[in-house]
């Protein structure tokens, strides 16, 4: 079926109000209590659902199937992609982090980590090992699980539409505009931050993801599936949440480097969008 542009964007603009109709509900209950993690990461669940809810609500309003959504799996490369291009541009940041000393690595969390797991007598070394190999493995299904709902949403339903038209560009600055300001609120009057001063936070945040969302359009049109940009997401909170930030030690400046609300992210991701935005090409190469 040919569509019509003011169709889609009618479908792109009820998507994006009945996602922060649905998102709002949750963070209030977060803005409330001003934390994150109050009730468990219920509400963070809802809110990360959100854009999934929109976009299944958003078909059946415009009469189409769900089914439609590209759910194929794909190719093994493509989630292992996914899964490793988080490291690749977050690994960096934390081992520049730690070795010019503008943040210490967090050793004496190690105590803390061997009480929580259950492994008060093992060495420091063994402790740090077993998190790492644990958290990094079995910890990104519950990241993904969470991330598969926004994914859902942004890459599975906005991204399609968005690439029927506009540009490869245009693709990655809007989505990334939208993406970002669904995060304002709990960023803004919550504790979905680093410790810095409002705008530093919010522009470094706004920048990294509109930058990771070229990053996250290229591997979800060249794939025609959202699974890899779902890895993708579930393992970038797993690297930088779970594992890099609580590693490091914080020595002054290091709140305004590492983590969301920091310029290295905003570096290094920068970089990867430049890659996949010259790599375009391969994208319509395999519409």
């Amino acid at each position: 079926m040919n569509e019509s542009k003011a169709r889609i964007w009618k479908k792109i603009g009820c998507f994006y109000g009945l996602t922060m109709i649905f998102s709002g509900l949750f963070d209030a209950f977060v803005i409330h209590a001003g934390k994150m993690d109050v009730g468990g990461l219920i509400y963070v669940t809802g809110s990360m659902w959100s854009p999934a809810f929109a976009a299944f609500a958003t078909k059946r309003i415009f009469g189409e199937s769900v089914r439609e959504l590209p759910w194929k799996w794909g190719s093994a490369r493509n989630a292992w992609l996914g899964y490793l291009i988080p490291i690749a541009y977050a690994l960096p940041v934390y081992i520049i982090v730690w070795i010019t000393g503008l943040g210490a690595f967090n050793l004496s969390i190690l105590p803390k980590i061997a009480q929580d797991f259950g492994w008060p007598n093992f060495p420091a070394g063994l402790t740090l090992t077993l998190f790492i190999l644990l958290t990094a493995t079995l910890g990104i299904v519950a990241k993904t699980s969470r991330a598969l709902g926004e994914e859902i949403g942004w890459r599975g339903f906005l991204v399609p539409e968005l690439s029927k038209v506009v540009g490869f560009s245009g693709v990655g600055i809007i989505s990334g505009l939208m993406w970002a300001a669904y995060h304002f609120p709990v960023l803004i009057f919550a504790d979905y931050n680093a410790g810095t001063s409002a705008w530093y936070g919010l522009s470094c945040f706004t920048v990294m993801v509109v930058a990771d969302s070229f990053i996250l359009a290229w591997l979800t049109l060249r794939s025609r599936s959202l699974w890899p940009a779902a890895i993708l997401h579930g393992s970038h909170n797993l690297f930088i949440q779970s594992i890099f930030t609580p590693l490091t030690r914080d020595t002054g400046p290091t709140k305004y480097i590492i983590d969301e609300f920091g310029i290295g992210l905003v570096i290094t991701i920068t970089i990867g969008a430049i890659v996949v935005w010259r790599k375009r090409a391969e994208v319509y190469a395999k519409a």
